[in-house]
């Protein structure tokens, strides 16, 4: 495919995706503006990135520390903001910190406490995301749903952290109807958390539902839909950057 060719199916993909997401915010009596489009761009050259950053996607997310240090160094984004939605080592913190604007992977209070001490060691406040381990799998990071409350009053109480809410992958197995149940449960548990009415928390942040549930997801209540494949096609699994 030529690059023209390639950013011409880019264009209608977002374009498809936007519409898409629309209708599902509307069939929930939500408002489309409500959902933002995470482009989830781990493996894609700082040439598609920035290309797909003129089109109409709200934010990036990227999965692992060298890419995202390597398009933002490069401008790629376009001041559009990027999310770290990967499995985040803790030697990996200082460099993830004050670049992403959110990290929605947090999975343990080790973790949480390491972002904390780098975001205090920068002065700012690092925004946040608790991962859910929705679907209770071994393979997966996230914290199981009774470990969130734990982890949700660490957060609380470190003062350069803003927990903004949840984020989960539920199992890729799953059918239709059990996909949308684990959305439902983590709706359920969002709405949760904002009942603690914690002093410095703002959990108005709800990361779920990717290429193929996305729709799903928006009737449950995303708040942030995290599509890669949708928009640029089958990944490139070679070395990374």
């Amino acid at each position: 495919m030529t690059e023209q060719k390639a950013a011409e199916r880019m264009a209608r993909a977002v374009a498809d995706i936007r519409a898409r997401m629309a209708d599902a915010a509307r069939a929930a009596g939500r408002a489309p503006g409500q959902v933002l489009l995470c482009a989830a761009c781990k493996t894609r050259t700082v040439e598609e990135v920035r290309y797909s950053a003129g089109l109409d996607i709200d934010l990036f997310g990227e999965n692992h520390e060298q890419e995202l240090t390597e398009k933002a160094d490069a401008g790629a984004y376009l001041h559009k903001p990027c999310h770290f939605i990967g499995h985040l080592q803790t030697n990996k913190v200082n460099r993830v910190v004050g670049r992403a604007a959110m990290i929605e992977s947090v999975d343990s209070e080790h973790l949480l406490q390491k972002i904390e001490a780098a975001a205090g060691r920068l002065g700012l406040v690092q925004d946040i995301l608790i991962e859910v381990n929705i679907g209770g799998e071994a393979s997966k990071s996230g914290v199981c749903p009774e470990g969130l409350w734990p982890l949700a009053e660490a957060a609380e109480a470190a003062p350069h952290l803003r927990l903004r809410g949840l984020m989960a992958i539920p199992p890729a197995g799953a059918g239709a109807d059990e996909t949308r149940a684990f959305f439902a449960d983590m709706r359920r548990l969002l709405t949760r958390l904002q009942e603690k009415r914690y002093a410095r928390a703002l959990p108005d942040t709800l990361s779920m539902g990717m290429s193929g549930d996305f729709e799903a997801a928006i009737r449950e209540g995303a708040t942030i839909v995290r599509i890669g494949t949708a928009i640029y096609g089958p990944r490139n699994y070679g070395p990374r950057p």
